[in-house]
Order: structure tokens, then C-alpha cells, then sequence
């Protein structure tokens, strides 16, 4: 894999992203930006409180990721819903070389059954709002939620050969 290569691994709240992002920054030997952390505290307030955000609400915070992975020389995975194609064009203006999108798809089962077993700001409430929000990606590598961790990472390494 290329030293530059960016990677945003994208789905909706508790696909795995966080998981997949870790071990694929680890594998390539670059730094893992969790997008969570960059969430201001009244987004995150908001949606404890059941509510989901909007477009505004998303807009600061999808650009201090872009500012993040254009400031970033080397490699890094973005671990970041993504859940809109112009969320998607905020996220890679002006970052070079253009990150690769790695979509994780999941059931709706396992999604609710992950999100009861976790401990995160995101409530069960909001899971649907994401899955109504998501547009699903052209052109991303797809990698499916039920493949466990090495048979994803494997997915990818063999994608971007």
C-alpha cells in the first residue's frame, strides 16, 4: 500500500467502522482519526437527547475532518459516517491523493444488537434516522458487517493491489 493512501471507512453508527478503521491504520502503519472526536459537544448532546442531526448541525464538523485529512502528509484512515454523497464531497475537497471510500454494510438486526451491547452518545432512537439519511456509495468498496476483521482486511488489500 502507498505511504499517502487515505482511507475513510464509512456506514452508518455501529456498523464497525471504528474496528475496521483501527486495524486497517494499524495494518498500513499510519495514524486512525476516529470522526467521533471531532463532534462538537452540542452535537453530541443532541443526539444523547434522541434528536438527529441535520445538514447544519453536520456541516462544522464534516469540515474539520476535511481540515484534518488535508493537513495529514501521510496515510490515515477516517473512521466517519459519511452518510450523503455531499457529506462525501465536504469530506475529500482538496485532500490529495482523494481518500478511497470503504463502505461497511450491515443489517438492521445486527446494528440494533450492537448498539444495545455498547456504550456510545448515539441512542437506538437515531439508528433509523441514519438509515434514512444514508445515500449508499457508487463507488466505494463495499465490505460486509458480518465478515469478521481479517476477512475485511483482506477484502481491502487485495482491492487496492
Amino acid at each position: 500500500m502507498d505511504t499517502q493512501t487515505k482511507f475513510i471507512v464509512m456506514g452508518v453508527t455501529a456498523s464497525g467502522k471504528s474496528t475496521l478503521g483501527k486495524a486497517l491504520a494499524q495494518k498500513m502503519g499510519c495514524l486512525f482519526i476516529e470522526g467521533d472526536d471531532y463532534h462538537s459537544a452540542e452535537n453530541i448532546n443532541k443526539m444523547r437527547q434522541g434528536a438527529p442531526l441535520n445538514d447544519a448541525d453536520r456541516a462544522p464538523w464534516l469540515q474539520s475532518l476535511n481540515t484534518r485529512l488535508k493537513e495529514e502528509k501521510e496515510g490515515a484512515v477516517l473512521a466517519c459516517s459519511a452518510l450523503k454523497r455531499s457529506y462525501r464531497e465536504i469530506l475529500t475537497k482538496g485532500v490529495l491523493p482523494c481518500p478511497k471510500f470503504i463502505y461497511i454494510d450491515c443489517d438492521v438486526k445486527t446494528l440494533e444488537k450492537r448498539m444495545q451491547e455498547r456504550n456510545h452518545f448515539m441512542p437506538l432512537g437515531l439508528l433509523q434516522s441514519q438509515l434514512d439519511t444514508l445515500e449508499k456509495p457508487i463507488s466505494a468498496l463495499k465490505v460486509m458487517c458480518d465478515q469478521d476483521l481479517t476477512a475485511q482486511l483482506n477484502q481491502i488489500t487485495r482491492s487496492i493491489r
